[in-house]
């Protein structure tokens, strides 16, 4: 099954650049960034401050029943929306198609945080009977694949993985492997998340993950600066279609890009940090490169995991330079797209699998802005400051999540 070939022909996000993928990707390459001070919880009592979130979101035009957005999540809104959104750029609703052969595959690093919270209130601060019946569903990982497929009579694989802030990536990844083994013709696929809650960003400051630059919210994200204190929270939904090739094909899809390959592996090597040396996400990489059947050199952008924290940036640093070999220095341009819309956790592959797939179709690179001091430990070109037109036939995006999981996606022009 081998030889089936995997297109992307559809595209949905939500972002702290804005609600959709058009406003999303002309944030990107204007260099404009989505963080600021968080408006939707006190932070009163909190060192951080900041965060990107997701404003003026109605989630009821994405549901069939508006009243169905009552008994879900945000982190599931965001998810059916921006599914929602993929479909309908991809034309594959309206077309006559068998619907036991389209999976679903929406992920969740967190899930329902903001669900369990409030019903964990209501448990300690009233009684058990205050507990919403819907609190289980709404709060679990699966529900926004689960019910995505429902909405739209999806009977394929359907699954829900949690990597962290790989999810997306490997839910993608998983997706394309499905299709190429012959189990599935297409697939909904991609990451969702919504954890800028009280316990998320009291868990992740605790941690000293997080940037404290709360006088300055649009320069707190600087991956690869000297400068850089931290990651900054961030929410959102990236969601792509993708298909076998012949399928996509019979029916007339506009094919923005081919998913060529995919990468997975562990660092198997601790809780929270990424291998010193970047080895496994060297493996990881080199694992895309060799399912896509490309040399180094072909590939021209790596829009990097680069959420901003000091070991983080250094270890990809050198992770790219083992995988990518001379072209990491001679040719290849790198650049973090979490420098302006912070790191999106569980949905961060899937939007910034949006930065490649736009790159690719507009011939440029979105920077990495704030990169003021460039740390000498990341030696590489990241595209500092200002967007870059270049042609784009090949680009590899990384995801890396806690408990060492790496994934890895690489597109290619399709022609």
């Amino acid at each position: 099954m081998e030889n089936r070939r995997v297109v992307i022909t559809g595209l949905g996000a939500l972002s702290p650049l804005g609600n959709d993928v058009s406003s999303t990707w002309d944030g990107m390459k204007n260099g404009r960034s989505g963080i600021g001070l968080i408006g939707s919880m006190d932070t009163t009592d909190y060192a951080v401050k900041i965060a990107g979130e997701v404003k003026g979101f109605d989630p009821k035009p994405f549901f069939k029943n508006p009243k169905d957005a009552r008994r879900m999540d945000r982190y599931a809104h965001l998810g059916i929306a921006a599914a929602k959104m993929a479909l309908d750029d991809s034309g594959l609703n309206e077309a006559e198609i068998d619907r036991n052969r389209v999976g679903v595959m929406l992920g969740s690093g967190i899930g329902g945080l903001g669900t369990l919270e409030d019903n964990h209130t209501a448990l300690l601060q009233k009684s058990p009977s205050r507990v919403s019946p819907f609190t289980i569903p709404m709060m679990i990982s699966n529900i926004a694949s689960g019910v995505f497929s429902i909405e739209y009579g999806f009977g394929g694989p359907n699954m829900a993985i949690v990597t962290a802030c790989a999810t997306a990536n490997h839910s993608i990844g998983e997706a394309w492997r499905m299709i190429k083994f012959g189990d599935a013709d297409a697939f909904v696929a991609g990451g969702s998340e919504a954890s800028i809650r009280p316990m998320g960003l009291a868990g992740f400051m605790n941690m000293k993950a997080l940037s404290t630059r709360n006088e300055d919210p649009t320069a707190a994200s600087r991956p690869f600066d000297v400068g850089r204190d931290g990651f900054v929270m961030g929410e959102g939904a990236g969601v792509v279609v993708i298909e076998e090739l012949e399928h996509a094909k019979a029916r007339g899809a506009n094919i923005l890009a081919e998913l060529s390959g995919y990468g997975l592996s562990a660092d198997a090597y601790h809780l929270t940090s990424p291998h010193p040396e970047g080895d496994g996400a060297a493996r990881c990489m080199d694992m895309a490169l060799k399912h896509a059947g490309l040399n180094a050199e072909d590939v021209q952008y790596v829009n990097a995991h680069g959420t901003s924290t000091p070991q983080g940036d250094v270890c990809e640093s050198k992770a790219i330079q083992k995988s990518f070999g001379a072209w990491a220095n001679d040719g290849l341009v790198v650049s973090s797209t979490k420098s302006m819309t912070g790191h999106l956790l569980g949905a961060a592959g899937g939007v910034e699998l949006l930065a490649c797939l736009m790159a690719m179709r507009d011939g440029v690179i979105p920077p990495t802005i704030n990169l003021d001091d460039q740390d000498p430990n990341c030696p590489l070109d990241y595209c500092a400051h200002t967007a870059r037109e270049m042609e784009v036939k090949a680009a590899l995006s990384n995801s890396f999540g806690f408990g060492g999981h790496n994934a890895s996606l690489l597109i290619t022009k399709f022609l």
